[in-house]
Protein backbone atom coordinates (compact mmCIF):
# COMPACT_ATOMS: atom_id res chain seq x y z
CA UNK A 1 0.00 0.00 0.00
CA UNK A 2 1.01 3.34 -0.70
CA UNK A 3 2.42 5.91 2.20
CA UNK A 4 -0.63 8.18 2.77
CA UNK A 5 0.56 11.87 3.98
CA UNK A 6 -0.25 12.96 7.13
CA UNK A 7 -1.60 15.94 5.83
CA UNK A 8 -3.79 14.09 3.35
CA UNK A 9 -5.51 11.76 6.49
CA UNK A 10 -6.04 14.95 8.52
CA UNK A 11 -7.86 16.40 5.51
CA UNK A 12 -10.30 13.22 5.00
CA UNK A 13 -10.14 11.34 8.12
CA UNK A 14 -8.96 13.39 10.60
CA UNK A 15 -10.46 11.34 13.49
CA UNK A 16 -9.31 8.00 12.32
CA UNK A 17 -12.51 7.61 10.13
CA UNK A 18 -13.66 8.68 6.64
CA UNK A 19 -17.33 10.28 6.40
CA UNK A 20 -18.77 9.75 3.58
CA UNK A 21 -21.99 11.24 2.49
CA UNK A 22 -24.08 9.04 0.79
CA UNK A 23 -27.08 10.54 -1.63
CA UNK A 24 -29.72 7.56 -1.65
CA UNK A 25 -32.24 9.80 -3.35
CA UNK A 26 -30.17 9.31 -6.73
CA UNK A 27 -30.85 5.40 -6.98
CA UNK A 28 -27.93 5.55 -9.69
CA UNK A 29 -25.56 6.27 -7.23
CA UNK A 30 -26.64 4.41 -4.21
CA UNK A 31 -29.59 1.98 -3.40
CA UNK A 32 -30.61 0.23 -0.27
CA UNK A 33 -29.59 -3.27 -0.62
CA UNK A 34 -31.35 -6.65 0.51
CA UNK A 35 -29.35 -6.61 3.65
CA UNK A 36 -30.84 -3.24 4.72
CA UNK A 37 -27.78 -1.51 4.06
CA UNK A 38 -26.83 1.20 1.40
CA UNK A 39 -25.34 -0.26 -1.74
CA UNK A 40 -24.16 1.17 -5.51
CA UNK A 41 -21.33 2.63 -7.06
CA UNK A 42 -20.87 5.77 -4.45
CA UNK A 43 -20.80 3.19 -1.30
CA UNK A 44 -17.91 1.44 -3.15
CA UNK A 45 -16.16 3.98 -3.83
CA UNK A 46 -15.94 5.21 -0.47
CA UNK A 47 -15.15 1.58 0.52
CA UNK A 48 -11.77 1.60 -1.51
CA UNK A 49 -11.20 5.06 -0.57
CA UNK A 50 -11.37 3.95 3.36
CA UNK A 51 -9.55 1.00 2.38
CA UNK A 52 -6.69 3.00 0.77
CA UNK A 53 -5.94 5.32 3.32
CA UNK A 54 -5.88 2.84 6.12
CA UNK A 55 -8.97 4.23 8.09
CA UNK A 56 -12.55 3.31 9.26
CA UNK A 57 -15.81 4.14 7.01
CA UNK A 58 -18.77 5.85 8.11
CA UNK A 59 -21.56 5.78 5.69
CA UNK A 60 -23.80 9.12 6.28
CA UNK A 61 -27.04 8.67 4.41
CA UNK A 62 -29.01 11.51 3.25
CA UNK A 63 -32.45 11.17 0.50
CA UNK A 64 -31.28 14.81 -1.13
CA UNK A 65 -28.37 16.16 -2.76
CA UNK A 66 -29.30 19.38 -1.23
CA UNK A 67 -29.42 18.06 2.23
CA UNK A 68 -25.37 16.24 1.51
CA UNK A 69 -24.84 20.15 0.39
CA UNK A 70 -26.63 21.82 3.18
CA UNK A 71 -24.65 19.10 5.50
CA UNK A 72 -21.25 21.26 5.01
CA UNK A 73 -22.32 23.82 7.90
CA UNK A 74 -21.78 21.20 10.38
CA UNK A 75 -19.51 19.24 8.86
CA UNK A 76 -21.18 16.44 9.05
CA UNK A 77 -19.16 14.50 6.25
CA UNK A 78 -15.70 14.51 5.09
CA UNK A 79 -16.30 13.63 1.43
CA UNK A 80 -19.26 13.18 -0.63
CA UNK A 81 -20.83 11.83 -3.89
CA UNK A 82 -22.64 15.22 -5.69
CA UNK A 83 -23.22 16.42 -9.53
CA UNK A 84 -20.72 18.72 -10.36
CA UNK A 85 -22.48 22.98 -10.25
CA UNK A 86 -21.10 26.16 -10.36
CA UNK A 87 -22.68 26.97 -6.85
CA UNK A 88 -21.59 24.27 -5.11
CA UNK A 89 -17.88 24.99 -6.24
CA UNK A 90 -17.47 27.93 -4.45
CA UNK A 91 -18.03 25.64 -1.00
CA UNK A 92 -16.19 22.21 -2.65
CA UNK A 93 -13.31 20.82 -4.42
CA UNK A 94 -14.80 18.38 -7.10
CA UNK A 95 -12.91 15.92 -8.72
CA UNK A 96 -13.19 15.50 -12.15
CA UNK A 97 -16.50 13.19 -12.85
CA UNK A 98 -16.46 9.26 -12.51
CA UNK A 99 -20.43 8.88 -14.32
CA UNK A 100 -22.13 10.94 -16.28
CA UNK A 101 -25.79 10.96 -16.44
CA UNK A 102 -29.23 12.29 -18.31
CA UNK A 103 -31.35 14.96 -16.75
CA UNK A 104 -34.81 14.75 -18.55
CA UNK A 105 -38.77 14.65 -18.14
CA UNK A 106 -41.54 12.47 -17.21
CA UNK A 107 -44.76 13.36 -19.01
CA UNK A 108 -47.97 11.70 -19.37
CA UNK A 109 -48.62 9.56 -22.22
CA UNK A 110 -50.67 12.09 -24.03
CA UNK A 111 -48.67 15.42 -23.37
CA UNK A 112 -47.80 16.97 -27.04
CA UNK A 113 -43.98 17.30 -25.87
CA UNK A 114 -41.91 15.25 -27.73
CA UNK A 115 -38.49 17.42 -26.94
CA UNK A 116 -37.04 18.86 -23.31
CA UNK A 117 -36.83 22.21 -24.88
CA UNK A 118 -40.74 22.16 -25.35
CA UNK A 119 -41.25 22.46 -21.66
CA UNK A 120 -39.83 25.76 -21.32
CA UNK A 121 -43.30 27.84 -22.03
CA UNK A 122 -45.73 29.87 -20.25
CA UNK A 123 -47.57 27.89 -17.79
CA UNK A 124 -45.84 25.09 -17.87
CA UNK A 125 -45.10 23.48 -14.48
CA UNK A 126 -42.43 20.83 -13.39
CA UNK A 127 -42.02 18.91 -10.32
CA UNK A 128 -38.00 18.80 -9.00
CA UNK A 129 -36.33 17.89 -6.26
CA UNK A 130 -35.46 20.73 -4.10
CA UNK A 131 -31.48 21.89 -4.25
CA UNK A 132 -30.89 18.63 -7.17
CA UNK A 133 -28.14 18.92 -9.94
CA UNK A 134 -31.40 19.50 -12.32
CA UNK A 135 -33.00 22.01 -10.44
CA UNK A 136 -30.03 24.13 -10.10
CA UNK A 137 -29.57 24.02 -13.48
CA UNK A 138 -33.06 24.69 -14.71
CA UNK A 139 -33.40 27.58 -12.05
CA UNK A 140 -30.50 28.87 -14.55
CA UNK A 141 -31.82 28.10 -17.25
CA UNK A 142 -35.44 28.40 -17.69
CA UNK A 143 -36.70 31.43 -19.01
CA UNK A 144 -41.13 30.25 -18.82
CA UNK A 145 -41.83 27.28 -17.21
CA UNK A 146 -42.48 27.08 -13.12
CA UNK A 147 -40.53 24.80 -11.05
CA UNK A 148 -42.99 23.41 -8.52
CA UNK A 149 -40.42 21.80 -5.47
CA UNK A 150 -40.23 18.88 -3.46
CA UNK A 151 -38.67 18.04 -0.59
CA UNK A 152 -36.40 15.28 -2.48
CA UNK A 153 -36.38 13.88 -5.66
CA UNK A 154 -38.13 10.55 -5.03
CA UNK A 155 -40.90 12.94 -4.08
CA UNK A 156 -40.61 15.70 -7.16
CA UNK A 157 -42.18 12.35 -8.78
CA UNK A 158 -45.01 11.96 -6.29
CA UNK A 159 -45.86 15.60 -6.63
CA UNK A 160 -46.40 15.38 -10.38
CA UNK A 161 -48.42 12.44 -10.13
CA UNK A 162 -50.64 14.12 -7.54
CA UNK A 163 -51.19 17.64 -8.71
CA UNK A 164 -51.23 16.25 -12.09
CA UNK A 165 -48.34 19.34 -13.18
CA UNK A 166 -46.81 18.73 -17.10
CA UNK A 167 -43.69 17.18 -16.51
CA UNK A 168 -41.36 15.90 -13.34
CA UNK A 169 -37.69 16.64 -14.01
CA UNK A 170 -35.23 14.11 -12.65
CA UNK A 171 -32.63 11.39 -13.38
CA UNK A 172 -33.75 9.07 -16.73
CA UNK A 173 -33.00 5.68 -14.90
CA UNK A 174 -35.83 6.26 -11.84
CA UNK A 175 -37.91 8.30 -14.29
CA UNK A 176 -38.08 5.17 -16.13
CA UNK A 177 -38.96 2.95 -13.22
CA UNK A 178 -41.45 5.41 -12.65
CA UNK A 179 -42.90 5.56 -16.02
CA UNK A 180 -42.59 1.54 -16.20
CA UNK A 181 -44.78 1.19 -12.67
CA UNK A 182 -47.24 3.59 -13.80
CA UNK A 183 -48.92 3.23 -17.07
CA UNK A 184 -49.78 6.37 -19.09
CA UNK A 185 -46.39 7.92 -18.58
CA UNK A 186 -43.60 8.16 -20.61
CA UNK A 187 -39.73 9.95 -20.32
CA UNK A 188 -38.72 12.08 -23.02
CA UNK A 189 -35.69 11.70 -25.56
CA UNK A 190 -32.86 13.65 -25.04
CA UNK A 191 -31.91 15.47 -22.34
CA UNK A 192 -31.51 19.10 -20.49
CA UNK A 193 -28.53 18.50 -19.46
CA UNK A 194 -25.53 15.78 -18.67
CA UNK A 195 -25.14 15.51 -14.98
CA UNK A 196 -21.63 15.01 -14.09
CA UNK A 197 -21.23 13.22 -11.18
CA UNK A 198 -18.53 13.54 -8.78
CA UNK A 199 -16.81 13.32 -5.57
CA UNK A 200 -16.51 16.42 -3.01
CA UNK A 201 -14.26 17.00 -0.27
CA UNK A 202 -15.14 20.51 1.69
CA UNK A 203 -12.96 23.62 0.39
CA UNK A 204 -9.75 24.39 2.51
CA UNK A 205 -8.86 20.46 2.34
CA UNK A 206 -6.37 21.25 -0.70
CA UNK A 207 -4.16 18.33 -0.21
CA UNK A 208 -7.51 15.88 0.31
CA UNK A 209 -8.82 17.28 -2.79
CA UNK A 210 -6.02 16.85 -4.80
CA UNK A 211 -5.87 12.91 -3.52
CA UNK A 212 -9.43 12.05 -3.99
CA UNK A 213 -8.58 13.73 -7.75
CA UNK A 214 -6.08 11.17 -8.08
CA UNK A 215 -8.21 8.46 -6.86
CA UNK A 216 -11.11 8.88 -9.09
CA UNK A 217 -9.04 8.54 -11.83
CA UNK A 218 -7.55 5.53 -10.42
CA UNK A 219 -10.94 4.19 -10.16
CA UNK A 220 -12.19 4.64 -13.98
CA UNK A 221 -8.80 3.16 -15.38
CA UNK A 222 -9.06 0.29 -13.11
CA UNK A 223 -12.89 -1.11 -13.99
CA UNK A 224 -13.98 -0.48 -10.35
CA UNK A 225 -16.34 2.16 -11.38
CA UNK A 226 -18.20 0.24 -14.12
CA UNK A 227 -17.86 -3.03 -12.33
CA UNK A 228 -19.61 -1.24 -9.64
CA UNK A 229 -22.55 0.08 -11.57
CA UNK A 230 -22.70 -3.37 -12.69
CA UNK A 231 -23.38 -5.15 -9.86
CA UNK A 232 -25.95 -2.21 -8.81
CA UNK A 233 -28.37 -2.82 -11.73
CA UNK A 234 -26.96 0.60 -13.24
CA UNK A 235 -24.89 -1.01 -15.87
CA UNK A 236 -26.26 1.21 -18.66
CA UNK A 237 -24.80 4.62 -17.16
CA UNK A 238 -21.95 6.22 -19.03
CA UNK A 239 -18.49 5.71 -17.33
CA UNK A 240 -16.85 9.76 -17.41
CA UNK A 241 -13.75 9.56 -19.51
CA UNK A 242 -10.27 10.03 -18.12
CA UNK A 243 -9.35 13.60 -16.98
Amino acid sequence: MQSISTTVLDDLAPQGVLRAAINLGNPVLAQWGPDGEPQGVSVTLAGALAHELGVALELVTYDAAGKVFAALETAAWDVAFMAIEPVRAEQIAFSAPYVIIEGTYLVAQEALYRQVAELDRPGIRIAVGQGAAYDLYLSRTLKQAELVRAETSPAAITLFFEQGLDAAAGVRQPLLAAAAANPGYRVLDGHFTAIHQAMAVPRGKEQGAAYVRCFVERCKASGLVQQALKRSGQGEVTVAPAA
